[in-house]
């Protein structure tokens, strides 16, 4: 039956029902889902839109994405899937309703079952054109909640999907309180990564001593890698008080390695050198630039270390240190914790890292002297369960899955 629309997009309630009268397919075999980011560049909505896409026509759906072009667009349609034309990422009102208006026309003329905003300005237009359709509305949260009332303005057509899914707790906690999201509403899938580029399998160990000597670590030190911008939001000025409290306890045979680009804060980066030449600490901490080689850097650590202490956007660096298999001491901050298995909210057997308090040297220096002070036989046992996890939360095919169970719940229950 056709439903009755209302104005729970934000539209006026319209008492006929819309031309499109049509009945939506039980499964997802012969449904036709188009997806809304805003261009196919190498982004996070983009690669996520491809990877549903290509799971998509690996069980029968026709698959579509709305976007401004972009050096995707080959891959998109070389695994079977089809590029809309859409400019979205944009606050214009007049591009917006008439985006909206070629959406309502696409959805008519393509019998599109299911639209999935992943972008404001692409929710903005899916919720005009949904609101004159049967069509289901998915959306996806940003990964940064809003930060002032004009984005929160501006990111509320994200709140108003039939289903909306988010990229993590953090993300979704300010979003549900302003929007009064239902939790039915909601579900968490968590960005991706290429858990082939980060495999240690596939790390050649010539690689990793490249790396090593471009960094002149001794053979015998373990690295303690901070990957990641020298700025202040990243926290690494708290490293070498952290490396004298370990010194002071005891610890010997460790390098902290700042591996990233050091130049765009200057004074900043200047400020850690001295902080660790006043600790006396100077020969343990190294800035080494930017490194094109994360996955051998990965594999150089001993331990990853994240002492941010402001929200990242993405925290990818915590999954991606997890799927090389290596321990991670994270900030309480944000997504990170979200993103590693420690104690209290996991069991102490589970463990695959340790979350500190930001700012707080002592704690940090107490995890990583927990880390370095595993066995070989523990350490091994954590590092496969680091992998383990990171296949089962951020493999592509796990969030390609998760999102085909969003939309296969819409269907049924639209029945």
């Amino acid at each position: 039956m056709p439903r009755r629309q209302t104005s729970r997009r934000g539209a006026k309630e319209i008492n006929s029902v819309s031309n499109d009268e049509r009945e939506h397919p039980r499964t997802l075999a012969g449904a036709t889902v188009l997806q809304i980011v805003p261009a196919l560049r190498e982004e996070p909505a983009a690669r996520t839109a491809l990877n549903v896409a290509a799971a998509l026509r690996e069980i029968g759906a026709r698959a579509l994405v709305a976007a401004e072009d972009g050096p995707l667009v080959a891959e998109l349609t070389g695994s079977g899937g089809e590029w809309v034309p859409l400019v979205n990422a944009t606050v214009n009102p007049f591009q917006l309703r008439r985006g909206a208006q070629s959406l309502q026309r696409l959805i008519a003329s393509e019998r599109i079952d299911i639209v999935h905003a992943q972008s404001a300005g692409g929710a903005w237009i899916a919720n005009m054109a949904a609101a004159h359709t049967s069509v289901l509305l998915v959306t996806t949260l940003p990964d940064v909640p809003p930060a002032s009332r004009l984005r929160a303005y501006w990111e509320a057509g994200l709140a108003r999907g039939d289903s909306v899914i988010t990229p993590s707790n953090f993300a979704a906690a300010p979003m549900i309180a302003r929007h009064k999201i239902s939790r039915e509403r909601l579900t968490i899938i968590p960005r991706s990564i290429d858990l082939t580029a980060f495999d240690p399998a596939a790390v050649d160990p010539a690689r990793i001593a490249a790396l090593r000597n471009a960094w002149r670590i001794v053979p015998a030190a373990r690295i303690l890698l901070v990957l990641g911008r020298v700025a202040p939001w990243n926290g690494q000025l708290i490293v070498p008080e952290i490396a004298r409290i370990m010194l002071d306890g005891g610890m010997r045979g460790f390098v902290f390695v700042l591996a990233g680009e050091h130049r765009s804060h200057r004074k900043y980066a200047r400020a850690v050198m001295e902080q660790a030449q006043n600790e006396g600490v100077r020969p343990l901490v190294r800035q080494t630039g930017h490194c094109r080689d994360m996955p051998a850097a990965l594999a150089a650590a001993d331990t990853v270390v994240v002492p941010a202490i402001e929200p990242p956007a993405l925290g990818r660096v915590v999954a991606q240190a997890q799927a090389m298999g290596r321990p991670v001491v994270t900030s309480d901050i944000g997504i990170l914790p979200e993103h590693v298995v420690a104690p209290p909210e996991m069991p102490e057997e589970v463990r695959t890292g340790w979350v500190a308090k930001p700012g707080d040297a002592k704690e940090f220096a107490r995890a990583l002297n927990d880390a370095l002070s595993l066995d070989d036989a523990a350490y091994r046992t954590m590092a496969a369960r680091a992998r383990h996890f990171a296949e089962y939360m951020f493999a592509p095919h796990s969030a390609a899955a998760a999102t085909h169970a969003v939309y296969s719940a819409l269907l049924r229950r639209d029945l």
